[in-house]
Formats: C-alpha cells, structure tokens, sequence
C-alpha cells in the first residue's frame, strides 16, 4: 500500500512536449535544463517518482521538485529564478556596443583593441570588458597565420601524400625529404647568466653571426628514423649528393617514395638525370603554399626549439656538430609521428574555412 502524498498529475499539451524534446536533445541546452526537461518527460509518462530518479541516476527529491515546479509553472517553472544580488548596471546595448567596436573598428593609435583603450572608449571599466570578451571569446590581442594554396592539383596531391602516410605501399620506404636553409650559428656578446633560484636565464639580445649551414633531412614514415646532411651551400649539387646519401643507406631491393616541396633545386636537369638512371625513386610533391602537409617540417619545428632557438655556437662547425649529434640522439630511440586525418577530413576542413571567410570582405 502506497504511503505519502499523492503525486501531481501530469499532462503535457503537444507544444510542452515538443519543447522539452528539444530542451534533453539539443547539445547547446545547458545541462540542468536538459535534465530537469528529462525528469518532466519521464513523469509524463506515468513513471513514479523512484523510478525516474533511478533512470536518471538523481535523487526521488530532485524528481519530487522539478515536477512540482512544473506543475506550478509549467516551462518557466523549469527555469533558473532570478539570483539576489544588485541589478545589472551593463545593459544589453552597451554589451553589443563592445562587442561591434571590438569585431568591426580599431582604434586610432593602435592595430587592435585593448581592455584599457575599449574601456576609454565605452566609458567602462576594464575588468567588465574582460568579462564581456570572455564571454564572446574575443581575444584581440592574438592573430594566427594561415595560407590557402592555390595548387590546381591541391586534391589530387594531398590524396597522394595522405595516401602514403596511412597506407604505405609494400616492399617500399617512404621518406619525407626537405631542407631547413640558412640555419644561423649564433653566438651572444657577452656570457650568458645561467639560471638560479629566483632569476630565470639571461642572455644579451645582440647576436653575433659566424655563418651559416643547411641541413637536408629525411624522415622514414614508418620508424621515425632520419637520414641528415649538412652542407655550406644550398643548391643541386647538395641536393645530389644528399641523394647519393639515401640512396647508400635503403637497401637496394626497396622503393623509395620521395615527399617533397617544389623548390628549384629539386626540379633541375642534373637531378633529373640522376633520377632517371635509378628507377626505383618515385617524387611526390606536396601542393604548392602547403609545407604543414610535410611530416618533417614537424621535426625541424623540435630541432629548432630543443637546439637551435637557444643554442650559442661559435662556429659553423660547432653549429652543424649540434645538429649531428641530435640527429644521433634521435634515431637512438626514433618514434614515428602519426598521421590521422584521411585526405577527406582534410578537405573537408579546408571547404569549412573557406565557407566560413567567404564572406567576411577578406580575398
């Protein structure tokens, strides 16, 4: 025999219903409307109180509230009542006033907006447009760089080099080649102050200069390994003996599958010639503006922040010493970077943006 009060009828009319279908469904609900829209379609249903907090893993108080609510309510009962404290003093209109400067004007002395010039702008304090650009994600202060290439045969070359990367060819090595040209040997002025509790590392910001190297390197996709070279000049004769220097170490039964760039040096009569008397060598380029799609620029983009960006060398010869050495250090333990994005979702992607900017008067 049942105990307590008797519970609430409820009877949603074909409008309520649909409301709160769309309240638990749609992702951008917040998650407390969507539960509590939840809890009033399960009791609608006929379920008891226990029974709808044990489907949605709440207590049979919070069931026992929200129907209540609702049936006091209706839909605005489902809502958060208002929070005691003191009244906006931001209106609606000076939040769009913020946010239409920030997105459409600069300011007269500056590229970009900052909290302290919109706030002398707006009449406002900083900290209110803090938490307005928050609240839009708006970050003035930051840019990125992009480039979309313009390659008539963009599709048909990320395909191929996509294709490679997630499902290599057999009896066959994938190398990922390029060059990092004019790699500075940068020494300081003055000795650098090592770093000590309470002080981080100091260096002078003047630099002087004791030439330059080029390194040619090769990734194998598969194991991660590198073959590497160091020249003084950056031309096709390098570029041939760099080569002749892959062509040593890969066994001579295998293909080898060459990703690179269009730089000249790469498409000169010598390398062709050289090119053709071994036929095991087979080019891929990577479309033109499209470096990203390069998996080795992604290990110079580590060599130069473990290495090169804070590294002093005095000579070239030391310079390219570092570079040998970590080349060294690498293929002791090699870990191979993994491709995951198919040739579709790479498209794909590049179809969103290219939507999304179409008409924002940028060309």
């Amino acid at each position: 025999m049942r105990t307590g009060r008797p519970l609430s009828s409820l009877q949603l009319t074909d409008e309520e219903h649909e409301t709160l279908q769309q309240w638990s469904r749609r992702p951008k609900t917040a998650q407390a409307l969507a539960q509590r829209a939840g809890i009033i379609l399960a009791c609608a249903g006929g379920k008891r109180n226990s029974v709808v907090a044990s489907m949605l893993h709440v207590t049979p108080q919070t069931v026992s509230k929200w129907r209540c609510r609702f049936v006091g309510g209706r839909l605005d009962g489902l809502l958060d009542e208002p929070r005691p404290g003191a009244p906006r003093s931001i209106t609606d209109a000076q939040v769009q006033e913020v946010v239409t400067l920030t997105i459409e004007s600069v300011p007269r002395n500056a590229t970009h907006w900052s909290t302290r010039s919109m706030a002398e702008a707006c009449g406002m304090s900083q900290s209110a447009i803090s938490r307005i650009w928050r609240a839009f994600a708006l970050q003035p202060h930051r840019t990125e760089t992009f480039k979309l290439s313009r390659d008539p045969l963009f599709i048909d070359k990320v395909r191929d080099i996509v294709g490679l990367y997630m499902n290599p060819p057999d009896r066959a090595l994938v190398l990922c080649v390029d060059e990092k040209s004019q790699i500075q040997a940068l020494d300081r002025t003055q000795p650098i102050l090592p770093m000590r509790p309470g002080q981080v590392e100091r260096r002078t910001h003047d630099y002087t200069r004791h030439g330059t190297t080029s390194l040619f390197a090769a990734l194998d996709v598969k194991t991660g390994r590198f073959i590497g070279q160091c020249h003084r000049r950056h031309r096709a004769i390098e570029f041939r003996k760099f080569l002749e220097g892959i062509n040593e170490a890969v066994p001579r039964d295998l293909d080898i599958h060459l990703i690179l760039d269009n730089y000249g040096t790469h498409k000169t009569p010598r390398i062709h010639r050289w090119l053709a008397k071994r036929p095991r060598y087979h080019l891929h380029f990577t479309p033109t503006g499209a470096s990203w799609i390069n998996l080795v620029e992604r290990w110079f983009a580590a060599l130069t922040e473990k290495q090169l960006r804070r590294g002093t060398f005095r000579s070239t010869r030391q310079l390219e010493e570092t570079i040998k050495r970590y080349l060294a250090i690498h293929n002791e333990n090699p870990a191979p970077f993994v491709w995951t994005k198919s040739a579709d979702d790479i498209l794909a992607s590049v179809a969103r943006f290219c939507k999304r900017i179409s008409d924002s008067g940028h060309y």
